[in-house]
């Protein structure tokens, strides 16, 4: 199974409706390394590490995101094949 890095850009509707603990949670769940945060352009940017299996499953469910949430597109910015090691769960970054 290959590990991979991916940095996704999500916009829309994605701030003040609880996207940053749906996307914690659901990458917990998938067992996912990374962060997601808050840009002042309110979009919303994560950085997902794990089996590409998850990842492509993790998107998915981005793609709806939690009730009130809108989300018009998720931008792939970067893949790596050799991520960094940044830890071993998923956070919130302020």
């Amino acid at each position: 199974m290959k590990f991979k890095e991916m940095k996704l850009l999500i916009s829309g509707r994605v701030q003040g409706v609880g996207f940053r603990h749906f996307t914690r949670t659901n990458a917990g769940e998938l067992g996912l390394k990374g962060w997601v945060r808050n840009l002042n352009n309110g979009d919303v940017e994560a950085l997902l590490q794990g089996p590409e299996n998850k990842l492509s499953e993790m998107i998915e469910k981005l793609k709806n995101g939690p009730l009130p949430a809108r989300v018009d597109q998720i931008e792939v910015v970067s893949e790596s094949d050799n991520p960094d090691d940044i830890g071993d769960n998923f956070k919130v970054v302020r």
